[in-house]
């Protein structure tokens, strides 16, 4: 198989994942923009809108590889180079969160979204490296990887939601 020529369903799902990405970052980007403020004043908040951000775009830049018709090792590269980074994201926020003092309170830094995450990061590169060598099967790994960082940055937006309603409360006494 030289070119990736996705079956119908394959190219639906990901016109669709692409798309999920695409409305999430404009999302967040308005979200933020809402609540500039407080997100700018609190290092957990800032870190966790900037690599939410970061993630999406990760995911869209999948979507974009896994759609564009390239010969099956470049797409596997492609999706490796991205999963790749997608897992040193998280390595890089634990690095920065670890300086943070107010990171252990409640509604802070997570480690565990960030293994979440890294988690994610290594069974995409599982499946890059399969549709690198010609396994068929590698495009539902990476899917999994996919839908887990979807589901982590609604987890996450949830997250700076809530706390920027906190301040907004605390505020308000």
């Amino acid at each position: 198989m030289d070119n990736v020529l996705l079956p119908n369903h394959w190219r639906d799902l990901y016109v669709m994942l692409g798309t999920s990405s695409a409305a999430l970052i404009g999302l967040l980007f308005v979200a933020t923009s809402l609540h500039v403020k407080e997100i700018v004043n609190d290092d957990v908040y800032r870190l966790r809108a900037q690599y939410t951000t970061l993630i999406l775009v990760d995911t869209l830049i999948e979507a974009t590889v896994i759609l564009t018709p390239l010969p099956v090792l470049f797409v596997g590269a492609g999706l490796a180079v991205a999963n790749l980074h997608l897992m040193w994201l998280p390595m890089n926020l634990l690095l920065k969160a670890s300086t943070i003092s107010k990171n252990r309170r409640r509604g802070g830094f997570s480690a565990r979204r960030a293994l979440f995450v890294l988690f994610a990061g290594f069974v995409g590169l599982g499946g890059s490296i399969s549709i690198m060598l010609g396994g068929g099967w590698g495009l539902f790994f990476v899917t999994a990887s996919y839908a887990g960082c979807l589901i982590f940055a609604i987890w996450n937006a949830w997250m700076i939601m809530l706390g920027i309603g906190r301040l907004e409360q605390k505020r308000r006494r």
